[in-house]
């Protein structure tokens, strides 16, 4: 159905598209989050976030996520999408929070690496190693293990002296302290 006035013609369907797509891109964006933990440690005043190492054109996807103190506004390294089927998604580069595992098994102490959602390769089947269920204490578990997201106890400057980073881990739920493993959703400031 469409409406001439003034000059234009308005098609209503089309109208219609347009208006849930914004609303729909509006919903999402509110999705893309820091993940941050709930105790600052030794950064009282931004925290640590999940962070991808590098910056712009310079990610480095290959490597394993690491904690950063938090940034201010929304970053390709560390801005990220918290879905309903439990991935946390960093959209800018489009990969996905992962478990490192062989053979469908994970193991506490175990790194946390970056791969597209759903990915499947030869010995690494990471669709199963990618869905966290957000628990009432903020622990971040690994559906269907018990490991959750932590942080090592030590931290150490970056590249810049005012910044640091902790090491990201998967550690059992039940033995690793809550203000290594509390997580919260901050919004992009």
């Amino acid at each position: 159905m469409t409406r001439r006035g003034r000059g234009m013609t308005i098609d209503w369907r089309c109208a219609l598209c347009v208006f849930f797509a914004v609303a729909t891109t509006v919903a999402a964006a509110r999705d893309v989050v820091h993940v941050r933990l709930q105790d600052r440690l030794d950064r009282p005043r931004d925290g640590y976030c999940l962070d991808i190492v590098g910056t712009g054109s310079n990610l480095r996807l290959d490597l394993p996520l690491f904690a950063h103190n938090c940034k201010s506004g929304p970053t390709p390294d560390s801005s990220v999408r918290v879905s309903r089927e439990g991935w946390l998604r960093f959209p800018g580069p489009g990969v996905c929070v992962t478990a490192f595992g062989v053979n469908n098994t994970v193991l506490p102490g175990t790194a946390v690496l970056l791969r597209p959602c759903g990915h499947q390769s030869a010995f690494f089947d990471a669709s199963r190693l990618q869905r966290f269920d957000w628990q009432s204490n903020g622990q971040l578990r690994l559906r269907g293990f018990d490991v959750c997201l932590s942080v090592g106890e030590d931290s150490a400057e970056t590249f810049s002296p005012a910044d640091r980073w902790r090491v990201l881990l998967l550690a059992r739920c039940t033995e690793v302290p809550l203000r290594l493993s509390a997580w919260e959703r901050a919004p992009l400031r």
